[in-house]
């Protein structure tokens, strides 16, 4: 039988060398490989719990997102998060990650940046809950309804309680009055 591409390459050099920060994280939550590109963003976090590079505000929504996927609850997953970088910088990404399996058990997850969004804004100064701060990023970002539920695994209603909520607390009288109000605060 021929030996495949993928078996005659060393993948992880590959990946070392690619220019799109990439990591593996085992199924306990621990950062087992990151490449370069991943260092110049987190700092060398190799050995650390993945929660300890995401925004305090983000850890329990990035740890659902991970046991669904250890679990097997969820196959591909791309969604954004705030990371705390290797100068304590707030940098807001888009992140791809899959399931590692190893035959039909989970053993960890990869993942990728797909992009680095605009610095996100953490409204710590506006009348808004940590949930409500998120809500208006993502609204910030251009996200409907729909895609705020998938992404925060929320109801559409909830979404949309969590909006009403946000455009009470800041005087606003649409979507984009709120954002205009919470870009102005900044």
């Amino acid at each position: 039988m021929p030996v495949s591409i993928l078996e005659s390459m060393q993948v992880d050099d590959v990946l070392e060398h690619v220019n799109v920060p990439s990591y593996v994280i085992d199924a306990s939550g621990v950062i087992r490989w990151i490449n370069s590109a991943a260092k110049k963003l987190v700092g060398d976090v190799q050995g650390r719990q993945f929660t300890s590079v995401v925004a305090p505000e983000q850890t329990l929504r990035a740890r659902e997102t991970f046991a669904r996927k250890v679990v097997g609850a969820a196959n591909v997953t791309d969604g954004g998060f705030v990371l705390v970088d290797s100068n304590g910088e707030r940098v807001s990404v888009e992140i791809s990650s899959v399931p590692i399996h190893d035959g039909e058990h989970i053993v960890g997850v990869f993942g990728q940046v797909t992009d680095l969004v605009e610095t996100p804004h953490p409204h710590t100064e506006l009348p808004l809950t940590p949930r409500q701060a998120e809500v208006l990023d993502l609204l910030e970002r251009g996200r409907t309804t729909r895609q705020i539920a998938a992404e925060l695994q929320l109801s559409a209603d909830t979404v949309r309680n969590h909006i009403r909520h946000i455009l009470r607390g800041l005087g606003a009288h649409s979507r984009l009055e709120a954002v205009a109000i919470a870009r102005g605060a900044n």
